[in-house]
C-alpha cells in the first residue's frame, strides 16, 4: 500500500511539475554479491605491439613531459586540493598495462561480464602509450576474487580512422587512448561497438577488437564535434578563442551506450549538455541541465534522426553508464563529483587525510523511452542509492557497517540487468586517480550483485 500512496503522489507531481516528475521515487537494494579486481593488475601487450607499449603512464607528469623510470611519479586522487595532494599509494609508469578504468560492461548468461577499459589517464593528451582494450572478466560472488578470462585489444590495421593515430607506421596499429577514449560497449552479432568521446563517435570492430568502420556523430542533420575532433583546429589568437565553441564539451562525449533488444539499434548517451549557441549556455530546460540520447540504426550503420533528453536531477552531474532492461526501459547511472563518505569530509581547509569532496548522489535509474514527454524527456521511473545499500547479511568484503554498505566511488561507469530481478554494478578506479574507498590506498575495481526486484517491475 506505502508502494502504491508514493505512486499516486507521483503521478501529481509529474502533473504540476514535469521534469521533477516520479524520478524521486526510491527503492530498496540489497547487496547479495561482491568482488572485486586489485587495483595493481597488469597484462603484457601484444607480442607484436611497438616497444613504448611496454610500458603505460609515462606521459603523466604535470608539464606532459615524458618520464620513463618506472613508479617515478606519484598518483593522487584527482579531487585533491592543489595544496592537500592524496596519495593512493600507486605511482607511474607501469610496467605492462593496466587492467583498470571499468567504464562499460555487458552481464553474459553464464555468470561472467565483458568490461571495457577506457582511454587511460583521463585525456588525449596523457594517454599516448595506454592501449584500448576490452576484458571478459567472471566474479566470484563466495570468494571475492575476479577472474579475468581473456583480454582484447583494439586495432586498425585497415585504416579505418580518418586520422593519424600513435601507431600508425606500424602493420596491427594498435589503438590507445591519444586516439580514441572509449566508455561503452556493446554486442551486436559478430561485432562490438565503443561510443567515444573524444569526437565523439561509434566505433565498430570485430570480435578479436579489428576496427571495421568508424561514425561521426550526427544530430538534427549537423555534425557534433568536440574539441577533440580530428577536424577542429585550436584558434590561433586570444580573441578569435574568446568566441571558439563546439557544440560538445570536451570529455563529454559518449559515456553510456544502449543497446535494443533486438539488436537493431544503438543508444548512445552524450555525458555532458550540448552548447547552445543561440543563448550562449549549455541546454537546459527550466534551469536544468539534460544530455542527449540518439538513435543508431546498427544495421543500415545510419543516424535515424531520432533522440531524447535526459534531465538531470542536478546541475554538474554526470552520467555513468546505460543498457537497456527491455524493449522500452532502461538504467542509466547518474552520479556527483564526489568520492569517499560524507563522513571523512575535511570539514574546513583541504589535508590529505580527509576527502576534498565527499560522495552524496550516486544513483541508477529505471527510464522509459516509450514514455518521453511532448518535449522528448525520458521518464524517470525511479531509483536506487548506491549510498544507501542494504547488506544484513554482511555480503560486503569491504565498505559494510551495521548491516549497511555504500558505494563511494567518484566514477561509477558500469550497469547492467542481470535477470528479473538482479543488476550489477560496477566502478571505473581511474588508476591511480581515486581513492574513494580508503584514504591513500588507491581503489580497487569492485563489483557488486544487487537485489532490486522493485525497481525492476517498477512500471
Amino acid at each position: 500500500m506505502q508502494t502504491i500512496r508514493r505512486l499516486s503522489m507521483a503521478a501529481v507531481l509529474a502533473a504540476a511539475f514535469p521534469l521533477a516528475a516520479s524520478a524521486q521515487i526510491a527503492f530498496p537494494a540489497t547487496l547479495v554479491g561482491h568482488a572485486a579486481l586489485p587495483a595493481k593488475s597488469f597484462i603484457a601487450p601484444p607480442k607484436d605491439a611497438p616497444d613504448s607499449l611496454k610500458t603505460s603512464g609515462k606521459y603523466t607528469t604535470a608539464d606532459s613531459h615524458r618520464e620513463d623510470r618506472i613508479e617515478s611519479i606519484p598518483g593522487s586522487s584527482y579531487l585533491s586540493a592543489k595544496d592537500a595532494p592524496k596519495p593512493t599509494g600507486i605511482s607511474l609508469p607501469f610496467k605492462g598495462q593496466p587492467v583498470q578504468g571499468f567504464s562499460g560492461i555487458k552481464a553474459m548468461k553464464d555468470g561472467s561480464y565483458w568490461v571495457l577499459s577506457d582511454n587511460g589517464y583521463g585525456s588525449k593528451a596523457n594517454s599516448p602509450d595506454a592501449m584500448l582494450m576490452f576484458h571478459h572478466v567472471k566474479p566470484d560472488w563466495k570468494t571475492g576474487a575476479v577472474k579475468r578470462v581473456a583480454s582484447v585489444f583494439l586495432h586498425d590495421p585497415d585504416k579505418k580512422a580518418p586520422f593519424l593515430i600513435v601507431n600508425e607506421g606500424t602493420k596491427q596499429r594498435y589503438l590507445t587512448g591519444a586516439d580514441f577514449d572509449i566508455e561503452s560497449i556493446q554486442f551486436i552479432g559478430d561485432h562490438v561497438w565503443f561510443g567515444d568521446e573524444l569526437g565523439p563517435y561509434l566505433i565498430k570492430t570485430d570480435r578479436k577488437g579489428k576496427v571495421l568502420a568508424v561514425f561521426e556523430t550526427k544530430l538534427d542533420g549537423k555534425t557534433l564535434r568536440s574539441p577533440d575532433h580530428y577536424s577542429v583546429s585550436t584558434p590561433a589568437t586570444v580573441p578569435a578563442a574568446a568566441g571558439f565553441s563546439t557544440p560538445v564539451r570536451r570529455s563529454r562525449g559518449y559515456e553510456g551506450m544502449a543497446s535494443s533488444k533486438d539488436g537493431q539499434f544503438l543508444y548512445p548517451l552524450l555525458e555532458g549538455p550540448l552548447w547552445n549557441e543561440a543563448d550562449k549556455k549549455w541546454e537546459t530546460k527550466e534551469n536544468r541541465e539534460y544530455l542527449r540520447i540518439l538513435e543508431f540504426n546498427a544495421a543500415k550503420s545510419e543516424w535515424t534522426g531520432r533522440s531524447w533528453k535526459y534531465a538531470l536531477e542536478l546541475n554538474g552531474n554526470n552520467i555513468g553508464d546505460f543498457n537497456m532492461i527491455d524493449a522500452d526501459t532502461g538504467l542509466i547511472i547518474e552520479r556527483d563529483n564526489g568520492e569517499g563518505l560524507p563522513e571523512t569530509a575535511c570539514n574546513g581547509p583541504a589535508r590529505p587525510d580527509c576527502q576534498n569532496v565527499p560522495a552524496k548522489f550516486k544513483r541508477v535509474y529505471k527510464i522509459s523511452l516509450k514514455d518521453a514527454d511532448a518535449d522528448g524527456f525520458v521518464r524517470k521511473i525511479g531509483y536506487v542509492d548506491l549510498m544507501d545499500i542494504k547488506d544484513p547479511k554482511g555480503v560486503a568484503k569491504v565498505g559494510g557497517k551495521d548491516g549497511k554498505f555504500t558505494f563511494p566511488f567518484v566514477t561509477i561507469e558500469d550497469v547492467d540487468a542481470v535477470d528479473a530481478e538482479h543488476i550489477v554494478v560496477a566502478n571505473d578506479n581511474n588508476l591511480p586517480y581515486s581513492s574513494g574507498r580508503q584514504l591513500g590506498k588507491n581503489d580497487d575495481n569492485e563489483f557488486i550483485l544487487l537485489h532490486v526486484p522493485e525497481l525492476l517491475n517498477a512500471r
